[in-house]
């Protein structure tokens, strides 16, 4: 068995292979963005990005922002309902990294 780092026998890495999959990131347990990548930490970073937590209290759904300066962000993988929402692409923004990260809530009409 290879471990993350160590090359198989064709010398490419184990990440290499590695598929895509759709993670959601929660806010306050709420489902808010769903993003692709090969690696959990690969979607760490949105998490500790400024830019998004600026952009997503900006943003409302249900009159309420969807984070705050208190809001507890988790990263998990996708439910089917998620992943299919992120295919469908019907709102999204761009992380400060130009990732794609598409909105799971329906947001306010200003």
């Amino acid at each position: 068995m290879l471990s993350i780092g160590q090359q198989d026998r064709c010398g490419g890495e184990m990440s290499d292979r590695l598929s895509l999959s759709i993670f959601t990131i929660e806010v306050d347990r709420n489902p808010v963005l769903a993003l692709q990548g090969k690696k959990h930490s690969e979607i760490e970073h949105v998490i500790a990005d400024e830019h998004i937590r600026n952009q997503l209290s900006l943003l409302k759904s249900a009159g309420k922002p969807l984070c705050d300066d208190f809001s507890i962000f988790r990263i998990r993988m996708a439910r089917p309902p998620e992943r299919q929402l992120y295919y469908d692409n019907a709102a999204s923004i761009l992380t400060s990294q130009g990732q794609l990260a598409v909105l799971l809530v329906a947001l306010d009409v200003p």
